[in-house]
C-alpha cells in the first residue's frame, strides 16, 4: 500500500486529491458529526452526529464512460439512530449523539452495523429493496382486506420492479447496562460478542442477547472519594477474540486476557511511559490521558493519542512506546488558554492505514498530521472549504511558533481552536481518507490512485 505513497513522499510531500469536495451535514449543533468509520471493504462511509442521525455513503462504481469517477462516495441512506431520552430516576437528560459506529463484516446482501449514544447500544440492519409484490388474494391493491365470499379465482402474486429502496431497520436494542456514559463500542473477532465502555465498567455482549450483559472489567472503587481514573476508550484484538484493550486517563494502557479469569480485574500487560521529571507541570496529568487507542491490522502494535502526541507501542515491549509523534508540540506553551477555554479536554481519535505503516490524526485550525513509520517523514494537511475543490492537490501547512513568519506559514496564535478534527477514517485497503471537520464531511484520496 505504501508504494502509493512512495512516490508521493520523494516530494518530501503527501498530496491528496479531494474525491468529492466537501459534503456539508448541516449547520447547526445536531449536525456536528461525532463519528466517522469505514466498513471492511471501504465501500461505504458511516457518520454519525450530535442530532442522533446515521448517514452511509456509498462508493461509486467505476464506469467505462467515466473511469475518474471511481472513488466518489455519494449518500446511500439516512436514518435517525438514537432520540433523545429522559431518565427520571436520576433527573437526567440522556443525549441522543452518537458516540461510536461500528461495522459488522457482510455475509449476506445486507449490512450491518452498530451505533451507541450514551447509554444504549443499537444494532442496525441496512438492505435494499428494487422489487415489490402485486398479486394478493385476501386484500385489494390499497391493501385494504377483501371479503373472502367475494373472492372466486385465486392469483399467484408477482414481484414488480420499483425505484430502489434503502430501508434501515433496528434489529438489537442493548440498553440498561451502564451507569455512566459510553465511549467505546468493539466487534470482536468472534463476531458473536461485542463489548461496550464506560468511564468505570466494560460490558461483554452476545448480539443475540439483548437483555443481560458480562461484565469483564470494573474499576469503581469502593469509595468514590478514592476514584484516581477512569476509562477512556477500548478495543478487542483484531485476530484473537480472547484479547482486548483499555486505556485510561492516566495515561496507561491494559492488555488483557478473558481467559485468566472472568472478571478481568488483573491486567496481562500493563504499558505505561515514565514521566519526565523535568517535563512535570500543572497540565501533566491530563495531557497524558488517552483518548484514543487502536490495534494495528496486524494485531502486534498499539496506536495511542494524547493530549500532544501519537505513540506505537509494541505488545512486547511495556516500559516504553517504541515510536512518539509530536502532533502540535508548538501548543505547550498555550496550555493554560487551552485549559481556560476548555479545548484542553478534547479527544482526538487516530487511525492506521491498511498496512500499518501510516497513521493519522486530527489538530486544531482544520489541520490534521500523518506520519510514515518508515520514513519519519510527517505533514500537516488542512481541511477547509477554501482549498476543498474537486481533484486539488493538498499543500502542506506549517505553524510558525515565533520568529519571522513565511509567506506560507501560519502563526500559533492565529490557529482557530473552534475549528478541529477530532474524527478520522482511513480505508482498509486505499488511500482513501475521511475527515470530519465539525458539521463537514471532507474524503480524499491519494493523487496517483
Amino acid at each position: 500500500l505504501l508504494a502509493g505513497f512512495g512516490n508521493l513522499m520523494q516530494d518530501v510531500l503527501w498530496c491528496f486529491s479531494q474525491v468529492k469536495g466537501t459534503i456539508d451535514i448541516g449547520v447547526t449543533e445536531a449536525d456536528i458529526i461525532s463519528t466517522v468509520e469505514f466498513n471492511h471493504t471501504g465501500e461505504l462511509l458511516a457518520t454519525g452526529d450530535k442530532g442522533g442521525r446515521v448517514v452511509i455513503f456509498q462508493r461509486e462504481q467505476e464506469s467505462k464512460q467515466q473511469p475518474q469517477r471511481r472513488g466518489e462516495y455519494n449518500v446511500y441512506s439516512t436514518f435517525q439512530s438514537h432520540e433523545p431520552e429522559f431518565d427520571y430516576l436520576k433527573s437526567l437528560e440522556i443525549e441522543e449523539k452518537i458516540n461510536k459506529i461500528r461495522w459488522l463484516p457482510q455475509h449476506n446482501a445486507a449490512y450491518f452495523l452498530l451505533s451507541t449514544n450514551d447509554k444504549t447500544v443499537k444494532l442496525w440492519k441496512v438492505s435494499e429493496r428494487d422489487k415489490r409484490p402485486e398479486g394478493y388474494n385476501l386484500k385489494d391493491e390499497d391493501g385494504r382486506l377483501r371479503d373472502p365470499s367475494m373472492i372466486t379465482t385465486l392469483r399467484v402474486p408477482v414481484l414488480r420492479p420499483m425505484d430502489l429502496m434503502v430501508e434501515a431497520t433496528p434489529r438489537r436494542v442493548f440498553a440498561n447496562a451502564h451507569t455512566y456514559h459510553i465511549n467505546s463500542i468493539s466487534v470482536n473477532s468472534d463476531y458473536e460478542t461485542y463489548m461496550s465502555a464506560d468511564d468505570l465498567r466494560i460490558n461483554l455482549w452476545n448480539f443475540e442477547i439483548t437483555n443481560q450483559s458480562f461484565n469483564i472489567v470494573d474499576i469503581k472503587p469502593a469509595n468514590m472519594e478514592e476514584l484516581t481514573e477512569v476509562i477512556t476508550a477500548a478495543e478487542f484484538h483484531p485476530h484473537h477474540c480472547n484479547a482486548f484493550v483499555y486505556s485510561s486517563s492516566k495515561g496507561t494502557i491494559r492488555l488483557c486476557d478473558m481467559r485468566a479469569s472472568a472478571l478481568c480485574d488483573r491486567h496481562a500487560k500493563f504499558f505505561e511511559e515514565p514521566e519526565d521529571p523535568s517535563n512535570r507541570s500543572f497540565f501533566s496529568e491530563i495531557i497524558s490521558s488517552i483518548s484514543d487507542v487502536k490495534f494495528s491490522h496486524s494485531g502486534r502494535y498499539i496506536l495511542t493519542r494524547d493530549y500532544l502526541t501519537v505513540k506505537v507501542w509494541d505488545l512486547n515491549m511495556e516500559n516504553r512506546p517504541m515510536e512518539t509523534y509530536q502532533v502540535h508540540d508548538y501548543l505547550r506553551s498555550k496550555l493554560c488558554s487551552l485549559y481556560e477555554n476548555d479545548c484542553i479536554f478534547d479527544k482526538f481519535e487516530c487511525v492506521w492505514n491498511g498496512s500499518d505503516s501510516v497513521i493519522m490524526t486530527g489538530s486544531y485550525n482544520n489541520f490534521f498530521r500523518m506520519f510514515d513509520r518508515n520514513t519519519k517523514r510527517d505533514v500537516t494537511l488542512e481541511a477547509s472549504r477554501e482549498n476543498s475543490k474537486p481533484r486539488a492537490v493538498l499543500k502542506p501547512r506549517k505553524v510558525c511558533v515565533g520568529g519571522k513568519r513565511r509567506k506560507d506559514e501560519i502563526s500559533v496564535d492565529s490557529l482557530d481552536f473552534s475549528k478541529k478534527i477530532l474524527h478520522t477514517a482511513w480505508h482498509p485497503s486505499e488511500n482513501i481518507i475521511a475527515v470530519a471537520a465539525t458539521n463537514n464531511l471532507y474524503i480524499f484520496q491519494d493523487k496517483v490512485n
